[in-house]
């Protein structure tokens, strides 16, 4: 799909559809208005009728019938004008493009980028409409062997955009594209079946990716993991006839000595282990590999975006079956930094994971560690299907991830990390335990991965309740979200010194 920013006033566009918002109880302003005056007060009658209320996901069509070089005009609702922001623009501009293409359009032009006031805006709000464009127009289905489906989009056109905010709303616009289409890549990856991606087939995906941006990638095989001591890891790992992957990816961007580290949690399937989960729903497990694959469709883009930063992607990929070698209860595993842990629960590997990759990344030199996983089911408790949840130890890391994700469209709340939290992990026999029961179940969870951080600065992202949607939504489809992707490129674009 070409992204086009233009000056072209919207009412000499000559695409298939006009897409343009307007909020609750809204008169026609701005280009809304131009166009109404040409097409003779028609929307100010729909207006009026009460068939243009202006309401969230509300998208009224219009034949312009040759009174606008545009054959249709698509008026999207954008809710109460208190609440506009960069969110109700995402879901505005996602779900007009989905439900467009459906209808067979192929150019569309939009206004929606215009729709916050203040031009200092005007940059965020236009990376927010392409990226929600590509997010609405991801299909899924993969493997769907038959299916009738209209041709994709060619165009999108970000009209009437004044001429001095031409070139920031087009660098915006390259941004979207990268951030959209890595959404897009992550979403097709957890998508698809756990027999398909494996630990073996995550490991080729990140070589085939690395060989395609520039990326430097290593894959660690079981052997090597054992000669470092990753017994956290490895115990994940033993009941499954599929062998364990450490994925290691490095993209060169500044050689300053400062190396931010993402680590996702790549679990390619997880039964729960001997700690079985219950069958209801567990097909989705393939999805708990989503912070791996967000990680590696992160480091696709800041490789693509050649970001002056030094970026680390670290991806331990393994399945978690209840074989006859898998790790029990009650067992105790020695971690990759010399720290006994004992497991309460096996269902609580993603942890044990993570343990051993964090404090890996600090012996490579990270001097910023981030990491993302499909954590905790107390995380979805706490927060639903709305927000993730963010922990760590440097406060302004953790803001910065907030701010990333604030303008990625990707809400996130954080929660305390309080000492109180850590007597709960305490173990009568080893250093700790990897479960700290039910209460405040995701603050333990994230003050598990605390402990193998040291002083590194550190935050923590629980996307367990927004990696995957079970209903289908105007804006997108259900399924796979792609949940931190954009955050994570934002977050290394603040880094690195510039954020669009």
């Amino acid at each position: 799909m070409e992204i086009r920013v233009s000056r072209q006033p919207a009412e000499e566009y000559d695409g298939d559809a006009l897409v343009v918002g307007i909020g609750e109880r809204a008169a026609p302003e701005g280009p809304l208005a131009a166009l109404d005056e040409r097409l003779g007060g028609l929307i100010s009658g729909l207006i009026e009728a009460g068939e243009v209320r202006g309401k969230p996901d509300e998208l009224t069509l219009v034949h312009t019938q040759g009174r606008l070089p545009a054959r249709r005009l698509a008026i999207v609702g954008l809710g109460p004008p208190a609440d506009l922001d960069l969110y109700a623009l995402r879901r505005a501009s996602g779900a007009a493009a989905r439900r467009l293409r459906d209808r067979g359009c192929r150019r569309l032009g939009t206004t929606l980028h215009l729709a916050l006031e203040g031009r200092s805006r005007l940059s965020g709000a236009a990376r927010a409409v392409v990226e929600a464009a590509y997010v609405g127009l991801y299909r899924g289905g993969e493997r769907q062997s038959e299916r009738d489906l209209p041709e994709e989009l060619e165009e999108l056109a970000l009209l009437a955009t004044p001429p001095e905010q031409l070139e920031p709303a087009s660098a915006a616009a390259h941004l979207a594209r990268l951030g959209g289409e890595a959404t897009n890549y992550c979403r097709r990856l957890v998508n698809l079946p756990a027999n398909e991606v494996t630990p073996s087939r995550l490991a080729q995906e990140a070589l085939d990716l690395a060989g395609l941006v520039g990326l430097e990638v290593e894959v660690l095989e079981p052997a090597r993991l054992q000669e470092l001591g990753m017994g956290a890891f490895l115990a994940v790992a033993r009941g499954s006839q599929e062998p364990a992957r450490l994925i290691v990816l490095r993209h060169r961007g500044r050689g300053d000595g400062r190396w931010l580290a993402l680590v996702g949690k790549g679990l390619t399937f997880d039964s729960g282990g001997i700690s079985i989960k219950p069958s209801e729903n567990m097909h989705l497990m393939k999805g708990d590999m989503a912070g791996g694959a967000a990680v590696l469709a992160a480091m696709r883009a800041v490789a693509a975006l050649g970001l002056k930063l030094d970026v680390l992607g670290i991806i331990p990929a393994a399945e978690n079956l209840p074989g006859g070698g898998a790790c029990r209860p009650g067992d105790v595993v020695v971690a990759y930094s010399g720290r006994t842990i004992e497991i309460i629960n096996t269902d609580a590997e993603g942890r044990l994971l993570l343990a051993d990759c964090l404090a890996y990344a600090r012996d490579l030199g990270a001097t910023h560690l981030v990491d993302i996983a499909t954590l905790t089911g107390a995380c979805v408790i706490a927060l639903g299907h709305v927000a993730a949840g963010v922990m760590g130890t440097d406060h302004d890391l953790v803001e910065a991830l907030l701010e990333a994700g604030e303008q990625a469209g990707e809400r996130m709340w954080r929660l305390p990390l309080f000492p109180e939290y850590r007597s709960q992990l305490d173990s009568l026999i080893a250093d700790l335990k990897n479960v700290g029961g039910r209460p405040a179940g995701a603050i333990t969870g994230g003050w598990f991965l605390r402990e193998f951080v040291g002083e590194t600065s550190w935050a923590h992202l629980d996307i367990a309740g927004t990696a995957w949607s079970e209903k289908d939504q105007p804006h997108q489809v259900e399924g796979a979200t792609g949940a931190g992707v954009r955050t994570l490129i934002g977050l290394a674009e603040r880094l690195a010194g510039g954020v669009t």
